[in-house]
């Protein structure tokens, strides 16, 4: 998933049906085997120390936020692949290859796709956009330097050596 001014998520098709029927669970199944739990749980009797009561109240907590994330997510979805930039500019969805402090030294050098994780099913290192590397690449062209926030409050510089459209 890559997120754009626009406010538009964009998906591959194998994460959008995946996406879709994890809310499909979620608001079916899911959600009755939830409201069984706690009627199980309220039968047991006094709800201010029934730990089963709260658990389950909690993970109902739990359940209902991710349907709503979900539903915003797939409200705001493009199905398809992502706008790429075809000048090299880092954009989301694309794989990028970065050497940390403008060493190109492959021990210094990390690759990642810079998107959500609910773009595509994938084993690479992925970064959301809004994170503070990816918000630090994004715009920069292969072979500039991009800086980047540290948790810590210190800057940190990398620079992009390679910048690739997602092949899923």
């Amino acid at each position: 998933m890559t997120q754009t001014s626009e406010n538009v998520t964009w998906l591959t098709q194998e994460a959008y049906n995946k996406l879709k029927d994890e809310l499909a669970q979620l608001t079916g199944p899911a959600r009755t085997e939830i409201a069984a739990k706690i009627a199980a749980a309220r039968e047991e009797g006094d709800l201010r120390e029934n730990g089963g009561y709260h658990a389950a109240k909690e993970e109902q907590g739990k359940q209902e936020l991710r349907v709503r994330q979900l539903t915003q997510l797939l409200e705001n979805a493009q199905v398809g692949e992502a706008p790429t930039s075809a000048d090299g500019t880092v954009a989301p969805g694309m794989v990028v290859t970065i050497a940390f402090d403008g060493d190109e030294d492959e021990d210094d050098t990390m690759t990642f796709l810079l998107a959500s994780r609910e773009y595509a099913s994938t084993d690479i290192e992925t970064y959301s956009p809004q994170s503070p590397l990816g918000s630090g690449v994004i715009g920069h062209k292969v072979g500039e330097d991009a800086e980047y926030e540290l948790p810590n409050g210190k800057k940190a510089s990398v620079r992009i050596l390679k910048a690739e459209p997602y092949q899923s």
